[in-house]
Formats: C-alpha cells, sequence, structure tokens
C-alpha cells in the first residue's frame, strides 16, 4: 500500500489590519507625572563580555526600525558603518500608525522572528500589561525572547563600541573623542536634533535653530567632520536631523533653505554619499516630494 502524498502548506504571513484612527484613536503616549520610569522604558546594554546578560553575539539580536525615523535612522547608520549587517538582523513597520502602535503591514513585510502583527505585541511579551511608549527603534533579543532596549542613544553606542569582534568598519566612537562628542550633543540636540520639526511653528526654536546652523557652517570651514577629523557618532546624530530639515511643504515660506548655510549644506550631501547613508534613507517617508532640496545626489566639490 503506497503512502499518502505529502501535501506542503506555507503559513501565510501575518499582517496588522489597515491604520484606522477613526476606529481605534490616534496614538498617544499616556504618562503618569508620578511614574518615575524613563519614556524609552527598556534599557538593556549589549556588552562584549556578557556581563549585562546581553553579550554582543552574531545572529542573536534583531532590530524592528521604521524608515521616517531619525532615532531608528540614527541606530541603523552605526549597524551599517559597523558592517554590522550580517550580525544584526533587521526589519521595518509601517509608516502609520493607530492607537495600536507602529504595526507590521504588507510595504515592508511581516515580522519575520515572532510572526507579530503589532511592534506592541513584543513590549507585551516582555512586560505583560505594557502601558508605556512604543517605538523604534527596538532591540529583540531571540534567546531570551524579550526587548533588549529601545532607548536609542545607548543602542546606538553599544554597536559602535561592542561588536568589535565582528565588525569590519572604522571605530565611531573612540574613546578619546567621547567627551567632545557629549559636549556637542549638549547643543545641537536641543538646537537641531529637537527643533528642525517645530522650528517653522515657533518663532524662538527657529531662531535657535538657524543659529546652530550658523555656528555648525563656521565650524566646518575648516574641517571634513565634526570632531577628531574623522566620522563619528556626532556626525550621525547630526545628519539625520539635517535630511529630515524643512521636510514640509509648508515649512517652505518660513525656513530658509540647507543650501543658504553652504559648508553645511556641502558637509550634509558629502555624507549622504556614502553608501550606509544613502542605504538607511528613503525621502519619501519623511518629506513631501516639493520639500525635498535638489542636489542630494550631487557630490560636492572643493
Amino acid at each position: 500500500m503506497s503512502e499518502a502524498p505529502v501535501i506542503s502548506r506555507t503559513t501565510e504571513p501575518a499582517y496588522a489590519s489597515p491604520t484606522d484612527v477613526a476606529a481605534h484613536g490616534p496614538y498617544t503616549i499616556r504618562r503618569d507625572p508620578a511614574d518615575a520610569r524613563p519614556l524609552y522604558r527598556f534599557t538593556g546594554r549589549i556588552t562584549a563580555d556578557g556581563s549585562s546578560g546581553f553579550p554582543a553575539e552574531p545572529g542573536r539580536y534583531h532590530l524592528y526600525s521604521g524608515w521616517f525615523c531619525p532615532w531608528a535612522q540614527r541606530v541603523l547608520l552605526q549597524r551599517a558603518l559597523r558592517g554590522l549587517e550580517d550580525v544584526i538582523s533587521l526589519s521595518y513597520v509601517d509608516n502609520t500608525r493607530d492607537a495600536r502602535g507602529w504595526a507590521f503591514r504588507e510595504t515592508y513585510g511581516p515580522d519575520p522572528v515572532n510572526g507579530f502583527t503589532l511592534l506592541r505585541d513584543a513590549y507585551e511579551a516582555t512586560e505583560p500589561g505594557f502601558d508605556g511608549h512604543v517605538s523604534v527603534p527596538t532591540l529583540w533579543d531571540r534567546e531570551t525572547r524579550q526587548v533588549v532596549s529601545n532607548d536609542f542613544v545607548s543602542l546606538g553606542i553599544d554597536l559602535a563600541t561592542q561588536f568589535g569582534q565582528w565588525s569590519t568598519g572604522a571605530d565611531t566612537y573612540p574613546e578619546h573623542l567621547r567627551a567632545e562628542i557629549a559636549e556637542l550633543d549638549g547643543w545641537i540636540g536641543p538646537a537641531v536634533n529637537h527643533g528642525t520639526h517645530r522650528a517653522a511653528r515657533d518663532e524662538a526654536v527657529r531662531a535657535t535653530l538657524l543659529a546652530a546652523f550658523a555656528r555648525l557652517d563656521a565650524r566646518l570651514a575648516d574641517a571634513d567632520y565634526l570632531v577628531g577629523g574623522q566620522l563619528t557618532e556626532a556626525d550621525v546624530r547630526l545628519w539625520v536631523s539635517l535630511v529630515r530639515y524643512r521636510g514640509r511643504a509648508g515649512d517652505l515660506a518660513t525656513l530658509p533653505p540647507l543650501s543658504d548655510y553652504p559648508r553645511l549644506w556641502a558637509y550634509a550631501r558629502a555624507l549622504y554619499q556614502l553608501p550606509a547613508f544613502r542605504a538607511t534613507t528613503d525621502f519619501s517617508t519623511f518629506s513631501e516630494p516639493a520639500a525635498v532640496l535638489a542636489g542630494w545626489d550631487a557630490a560636492p566639490t572643493g
């Protein structure tokens, strides 16, 4: 008697239903003033020696990211600049959200690690009843099946410093430049990183932002990079905001183009010529077509 034929069945990918603010409401971050927990609640650290409980290992970690997000792009740039694409896997959430938070939809494919339909599912698996902010980037640990971190600052630093055994890229966070990187972040962070999306609607923020642009333009008069004559975390942090500057058509009437600051504009374009910056950038996910300054593809001269 012959055996019955084996029927191959493939599991259909799981996707969230379309974004529907009318049905689910808008996404909001509800914080109790008495709750001392940080906004980015998961702050685990990756360490080369494993002392944190999360050792640096190839294939163990997965990044959930979003093309639209400057904070996520900072981490992806470190992943690319350090040559860790084959060490830490990556997938993207959809570009829109409702009250359910970021979701996996057909645009960028399903969650390849857990089959979750919502990024919130990863947070719930880590902290049942999770009631905080669901954000990208999020680093997931396949071995312990939990979120390690959604703290984009420390996560970027860990990728820059703890995977040296597998890195094929240059050191982007050298110890002798860390104090200067931190000093720069002390004023670039508030003025630029947190100012680019508010400047068009707030005169004081706009003045602070443009003063920072002038200061940066002068700093780059005789330097290709912000610190130490080399590409570092300081450049990564600044660039993700420069590329998103004036991203809405409504900004054009109130904010000068980046090209008004010729050295800063040349610096931004020079970085965009590097494969890591180009590969992690999709203008369509954060800028209206009319607002994208022409010339990003043109390498600066001189």
